[in-house]
């Protein structure tokens, strides 16, 4: 069986971020979401990362950087090698793959304030 490694950054603000890498089974086909949705449910449900393809009212949430290049982990496919993934660079870190989704003019305030 072949696999594919995933390098996924991790780590949130404040914190020194840190790389994991796991081995996903790798069947032809398969996007990079698929190879993260593996990952939560077969090696690490600590991982956090956004997708709403289940709700196409919600689509694109899945972007981040695979191997330095802007694209949508749903549409790039997973290959049997290492591949690198990192979190958006223009946008702020919440934790491992999930950055923030509405520049902070446009968030609600946060409870208590």
């Amino acid at each position: 069986m072949s696999v594919a490694t995933l390098s996924i950054h991790r780590g949130g603000p404040g914190e020194a971020p840190r790389r994991d890498r796991f081995e996903v089974p790798f069947e032809a086909g398969q996007s990079v979401l698929d190879g993260l949705r593996w990952v939560r449910e077969c090696a690490d449900p600590s991982l956090a990362m956004r997708y709403a393809c289940l709700n196409a009212n919600a689509c694109k949430e899945c972007m981040m950087l695979v191997d330095g290049r802007v694209g949508y982990a749903c549409t790039i496919r997973l290959e049997a090698r290492e591949m690198r993934l990192d979190p958006l660079p223009n946008k702020a870190l919440l934790r491992d793959l999930v950055t923030a989704i509405a520049p902070p003019d446009e968030r609600p305030p946060e409870p208590g304030a």
